[in-house]
């Protein structure tokens, strides 16, 4: 079957030399890549720029990505294809920045732009705005294809994490999402509408997906 698998994360620029991302490594992302083409599939692996990961990368295509919208872009652009599934295990950034100000007195804020926002021990104080969500795009993009969206939260009980994980798959009309992070706790849980399955380890996770993608 042909999939494309995201990794890795997008960033946002403040300016011209900064900019704001997080900690993903892309190893996840890759090693399922690699996974599902030792199984035979055909992968077109999407991984962000900033991945940190080294491992080989085991692709019929490799291309890299750099904010959400560039990530959105490369996956717009695929949709001309056919895929048979997206499994899209990227962490993409859910701020980007908004406008910079600097306080004048003590009240007041002055809106400021700069190609390199100067530091002068004042601080400056720097809108977050939401970022597109990218998955709810992918039904539109990708009809016919399986989708599996990803769910990785740091604050709140297992109980949580997998109903946040079914709003996904019934807000953006995925069919999968996989669970994980802190608030999880030890391993994944793959969800679907018809419940969740705990699995243990990533290799595991691997076999489950494959077998998901199969049926």
């Amino acid at each position: 079957m042909r999939c494309i698998v995201t990794a890795g994360p997008t960033y946002e620029p403040l300016d011209e030399v900064r900019r704001l991302t997080n900690f993903s490594t892309g190893r996840l992302g890759s090693e399922l890549t690699n996974f599902l083409t030792a199984c035979g599939h055909e992968v077109t692996l999407l991984i962000g720029q900033l991945a940190t990961w080294g491992g080989e990368h085991q692709a019929a295509r490799v291309g890299t990505f750099t904010t959400t919208a560039n990530l959105r872009e490369h996956l717009r652009e695929l949709a001309a294809e056919s895929f048979d599934a997206v499994f899209h295990a990227a962490a993409v950034n859910d701020f980007g920045f908004g406008k910079v100000f600097r306080r004048n007195g003590s009240t007041e804020l002055v809106e400021i732009g700069a190609g390199k926002f100067t530091t002068r021990g004042e601080p400056l104080l720097v809108e977050l705005v939401p970022t597109a969500k990218i998955i709810a795009e992918l039904r539109g993009w990708f009809p016919r294809a399986t989708l599996v969206g990803w769910k990785y939260e740091v604050d709140g009980l297992q109980e949580q994490v997998i109903e946040k994980a079914s709003r996904q798959i019934f807000e953006n009309q995925t069919d999968a999402c996989v669970a994980n992070g802190p608030a999880y706790g030890d391993g994944f849980a793959l969800v679907t509408a018809e419940g969740s399955t705990s699995i243990g380890d990533s290799p595991a996770l691997f076999r489950t997906l494959e077998e998901f993608l199969r049926e």
